[in-house]
């Protein structure tokens, strides 16, 4: 793993689990191993690093979900695809989606951020939207929307409860 993915890696992790402003570059720099200077040469600021961050994310989350015909073609329901990646965050990593943490606090991010959490956000409801026109929704837009607010928020209430059941519960 290069020093810079290494940066991408603990920064993910830290604003998983705090938020945006949960990381510093001097701490990023000592979890690696680096000077503070050197993660500037990766990232000239914060925010690049966070739109990187929120960019690859999303990268990799739309690469998991996969082709919604393809997904159909063997006889499976895309939602079912869609809500397993939210629950293994959760039940396995114990953390939140990145994109709808740092949506939360969409206000108070950079620009740059903000534009990679819409990005995320547009990509994942056109997705659940074909998929909802695959399962055949009589209002698919509507049925994606309700669809990631509902994981987000039972991501959000099983965290502050500390408690995964009702993660459970609302994905019955």
């Amino acid at each position: 793993m290069s020093k810079k993915e290494e940066l991408l890696k603990i920064a993910e992790d830290k604003v998983r689990a705090g938020g945006y402003s949960n990381f510093s570059f001097r701490e990023l720099a000592n979890e690696v191993g680096i000077k503070s200077a050197s993660v500037h040469y990766h990232f000239p600021t914060k925010a690049d690093l966070g739109a990187e961050l929120a960019h690859q994310y999303t990268d990799a989350f739309m690469a998991a979900l996969g082709d919604v015909d393809q997904i159909k073609a063997q006889d499976k329901n895309p939602i079912d695809t869609y809500t397993q990646i939210f629950k293994h965050a959760l039940l396995n990593d114990n953390k939140m989606c990145l994109c709808g943490l740092l949506g939360a606090q969409n206000e108070s991010l950079p620009e740059k951020v903000q534009t990679e959490v819409k990005r995320f956000f547009s990509k994942n409801l056109a997705w659940l939207t074909a998929a909802h026109i695959a399962n055949g929704e009589s209002d698919p837009e509507q049925a994606a929307i309700t669809t990631v607010s509902l994981l987000e928020g039972a991501m959000m209430i099983s965290k502050a409860l500390n408690d995964h059941s009702y993660f459970k519960l609302a994905t019955r």
